[in-house]
């Protein structure tokens, strides 16, 4: 399974905003920084100033779109399953973050470059402010009907923790996944499924054992 953005040969051809992105990762990683100005950027791939506007407004906007793009792109690849319409709730959010934490290491090198270049932690939720958006919509469409509860304005305030609590959740374990230092990054893997199992035996108030269990996982972690 392909979970690296598709990489584009360097003749010429049409301007879209995924080759934009393209070029402006690989720029990042060949020169350790981003790209001075979107007239440089231009000049140096060879695209006209006009048609870089036609996608975007500046270089930071670019950066924002690469967690958008690998957004559509896991849920582009779940959809292909054509497995994803008999899934629940709890196990559509399992294969998403699977799918999206496995599209990250594909590009773990920019995903650090862009989130650490930075020690201001609001710089580096900027970043992903855009992704926040479209992750939001993902977990409102996915939870449709989840919920089972009669009164509609309790129902929304349950609905926006849920989104809000998603959020949250996705931080922290982007985080974990950042300090990962395990082969194949395999305890991130086992991060999410406790989190997540925790997280819905929470919604659920079923009995505390996987809240625990995953209590005993992060102290661990913590104490190596």
């Amino acid at each position: 399974m392909a979970t690296r953005l598709k990489e584009l040969p360097a003749a010429a051809q049409e301007i879209t905003s995924e080759r934009i992105t393209e070029l402006f990762m690989q720029y990042c990683l060949e020169n350790n920084r981003k790209p001075e100005s979107v007239y440089l950027f231009c000049k140096q791939n060879g695209i006209v100033e006009k048609d870089f506007y036609k996608h975007f407004s500046s270089i930071d906007a670019v950066e924002k779109t690469v967690f958008v793009s690998f957004h559509k792109l896991a849920v582009q690849l779940i959809d292909q399953s054509g497995e994803v319409d008999a899934l629940g709730f709890r196990d559509k959010l399992l294969t998403y973050y699977y799918t999206y934490f496995e599209i990250l290491t594909a590009n773990r090198s920019f995903v650090i470059f862009s989130l650490q270049e930075s020690r201001n932690r609001l710089s580096g939720l900027m970043k992903l402010k855009e992704f926040r958006t479209h992750f939001k919509d993902f977990i409102s469409k996915s939870s449709d009907g989840y919920l089972k509860i009669r009164s509609e304005r309790i129902r929304k305030a349950q609905q926006d923790a849920l989104e809000e609590g998603a959020w949250i959740q996705f931080l922290v374990t982007l985080k974990f996944w950042l300090d990962d230092e395990s082969l194949g990054f395999e305890k991130t893997d086992l991060f999410i499924e406790k989190s997540i199992r925790a997280t819905f035996d929470l919604i659920d108030t079923s009995p505390l054992e996987s809240v625990i269990d995953f209590g005993k996982f992060l102290i661990k972690e913590k104490l190596r």
